[in-house]
């Protein structure tokens, strides 16, 4: 009696969706690459904006180029240490969170109403000025994205209208439109 004759195996998908392993299946172009890519562009382009800005420096010591420069730069080196895990195979993980169905569609209608409420927000910031605008901006996410308590929304929206122009303007020296508030601000 002979054994029977082994049947060639066949290597299993990997369970995290980059091939069957030993290099045959994988990419390295993947979405998250395109991530990382996109992270790392933008660092650079806040970085060369921002050294256009000429300014003296506020009250504080610090001026109008420190912030975006330590943004710019963070952003550089998490796009850095981003595209290197990529291209090393690292992906990101599923989200796990009992809140959120990864199979549910996009909400396309928030999306584009968000976006909507943002491109409003720049037609109108010359006019009104930053306080009425950031107001309205500040009013319409809120409501966009489920506010049910319209006055209590609308006076925070204000609140948080005033404050930022008050910190940019007062505390950091940063120039915002006034628009029909001209005279008051």
């Amino acid at each position: 009696m002979s054994s029977p004759a082994p049947s060639p195996q066949i290597p299993a998908p990997r369970s995290d969706g980059r091939g069957t392993g030993g290099g045959e299946g994988r990419r390295r172009w993947r979405p998250e690459l395109v991530l990382a890519l996109a992270v790392l562009a933008l660092g650079v382009f806040v970085i060369v904006g921002t050294l256009e800005v000429t300014a003296a420096a506020s009250r504080l010591g610090v001026g109008p180029r420190f912030f975006p420069m330590l943004v710019g730069g963070s952003m550089v080196v998490i796009g850095v240490f981003y595209v290197a895990d990529v291209l090393r195979g690292g992906h990101g993980d599923p989200e796990e969170s009992e809140d959120v169905d990864t199979h549910a569609p996009a909400d396309w209608r928030s999306v584009l109403l968000v976006s909507g409420i943002f491109l409003g927000f720049v037609a109108i910031l010359n006019w009104l000025g930053w306080v009425l605008s950031a107001s309205l901006l500040f009013f319409a996410l809120s409501v966009a994205l489920g506010a049910r308590h319209l006055v209590r929304t609308a006076v925070i929206a204000v609140v948080l209208g005033v404050s930022t122009y008050l910190v940019f303007v007062k505390g950091l020296g940063v120039t915002l439109p006034n628009g029909i508030l001209s005279g008051v601000m």
